[in-house]
C-alpha cells in the first residue's frame, strides 16, 4: 500500500516491494519506505558473502535512525555553519558512513559474519529537492516526461572496463565478473558515498532497485512498466513479476517515489 508525505507544497508518494526471485534460497535485500518522512532506501546483501542480509537490514535501520535523530536535533556541524544545501548533503554522507561502520564493526565482532557487505541507494525529499546517498551497483532512475534517467553509476568490475574503453557495451553482456562489485558497505573501516541531488519537479517518479531488477530488465522494458499504471503499488508488482519472467536469476526490490500536487 503506497505511503505519501507532504513536502513543502508537494506531495511525495512512495511505494515498494521486495521478492526472493527463481533462484536464492533466501533473500538478502532489504528496503525502508517511508514511517515519519520522506526518506526510502534500497540495500542489496552481497552474494556470496557471509550474512550478506544482516548487512543489509543494519544499513536501513542506520540511515533510519540517523535521519530521525537528526529531525529533532538537527545534523551536527559544529564548528562549522553549512547552507542547507551543504547540510543534507552531509547529513546523506554520514548516516551512510555511520551504516558502513556498524556493518564493519558488527562482522569485525562475529568471526561468523566476517566480510559481510551490501551496496545501498537512499533517497531524501527536501526544500524542492532530492538528495542520493549511492555505493555499489543497486541503481536509481528518474522517469521525467516520458524519457528515463539513470542518476547514479555501478561501482562494478564492469562499468571500469566499460569506462575505461576495455569493453564494447556488447562484450560486457557477456562478462564473466559483470556482478564483482568494486564498492560497498562494510568491507572496509570507511567508504566513499556518492551523493546526487538535484530539484525534482511535479511528475517525476524516481526507481530505486536492486540489480536483480536492473540486471534482468533494460531501460525500455522498466520505463514501460512504470509509465503504464497510475498505481506505484501496481507497478511494483509488475516490474517484480518481469523480472521473475525473464529469470529471476537473484533478490529483487523495487522502490518508486512520484512527485504529486497537493
Amino acid at each position: 500500500m503506497s505511503i505519501s508525505f507532504m513536502v513543502g507544497p508537494h506531495r511525495v508518494r512512495f511505494a515498494g516491494k521486495t521478492d526472493i526471485g527463481l533462484v536464492r534460497a533466501h533473500n538478502e535485500d532489504s528496503l525502508l519506505i517511508p514511517r515519519e518522512m520522506a526518506l526510502a532506501v534500497v540495500s542489496d546483501g552481497m552474494g556470496g558473502h557471509a550474512a550478506g542480509d544482516v548487512a543489509s537490514r543494519i544499513t536501513v535501520e542506520t540511515i533510519d535512525q540517523h535521519y530521525r535523530d537528526t529531525a529533532r536535533s538537527g545534523p551536527n556541524t559544529w564548528p562549522f555553519k553549512l547552507p542547507s544545501l551543504e547540510i543534507e548533503k552531509q547529513r546523506m554522507s554520514v548516516a551512510i558512513q555511520l551504516a558502513n561502520s556498524n556493518i564493519f564493526e558488527t562482522a569485525a565482532a562475529d568471526g561468523s559474519k566476517k566480510g559481510m557487505g551490501c551496496t545501498v541507494d537512499a533517497i531524501y525529499f527536501n526544500q524542492g529537492r532530492f538528495f542520493i546517498g549511492h555505493v555499489g551497483d543497486s541503481r536509481v532512475y528518474r522517469i521525467r516526461e516520458g524519457r528515463i534517467q539513470m542518476l547514479t553509476e555501478d561501482h562494478s568490475l564492469l562499468n571500469d572496463y566499460l569506462r575505461m574503453k576495455e569493453l564494447s557495451g556488447d562484450e560486457g553482456v557477456h562478462f564473466p565478473q559483470k556482478n564483482v562489485v568494486v564498492r560497498a558497505l562494510g568491507l572496509a573501516d570507511q567508504v566513499h558515498v556518492d551523493v546526487i541531488f538535484d530539484a525534482f519537479k511535479v511528475g517525476d517518479v524516481f526507481l530505486l532497485c536492486s540489480d536483480g531488477l536492473s540486471g534482468m530488465l533494460d531501460d525500455r522494458i522498466l520505463l514501460e512498466i512504470i509509465t503504464a499504471r497510475d498505481s506505484l503499488d501496481t507497478s511494483c508488482n509488475e516490474l517484480i513479476k518481469a523480472a521473475n519472467d525473464a529469470g529471476g536469476n537473484d533478490n529483487i526490490t523495487a522502490i518508486l517515489c512520484r512527485i504529486e500536487k497537493p
